[in-house]
């Protein structure tokens, strides 16, 4: 049997690579929600105790913790991760290539 795999090296995107719009706030996004949920999860929060600190309805924390963040702007996820009490750093600095965002998550203390 012949083998014809071949193995195409990704964009470090996975959004870029499957073609979705906006590849790069779709990678922010999703980074963010991971952040989210480790935070509920170390707290042992409850969906709802978690929705009522954030200031969203729990369908739709849920529906966030889903992937599904349609409704939700970079900046609006930004506000529920500091209604947790975290502290957002963004940081520009200069490069030789494209410019990207990206998220870096402390430890929790």
């Amino acid at each position: 049997m012949k083998n014809d795999t071949s193995i195409t090296r990704g964009s470090g995107n996975v959004f870029a690579d499957i073609g979705i719009a906006e590849p790069e706030e779709a990678r922010l996004k999703a980074q963010l929600i991971l952040a989210l949920k480790n935070q509920i999860d170390e707290r042992k929060l409850t969906q709802t105790e978690a929705a009522s600190k954030v200031g969203i309805a729990q369908p739709d924390l849920s529906k966030l913790l889903k992937g599904r963040t349609s409704g939700f702007s970079l900046e609006r996820l930004l506000d529920v991760l500091r209604a947790l009490g975290n502290d957002i750093e963004l940081k520009v600095k200069p490069v030789n290539r494209v410019g990207r965002i990206s998220i870096k998550v402390a430890e929790a203390a």
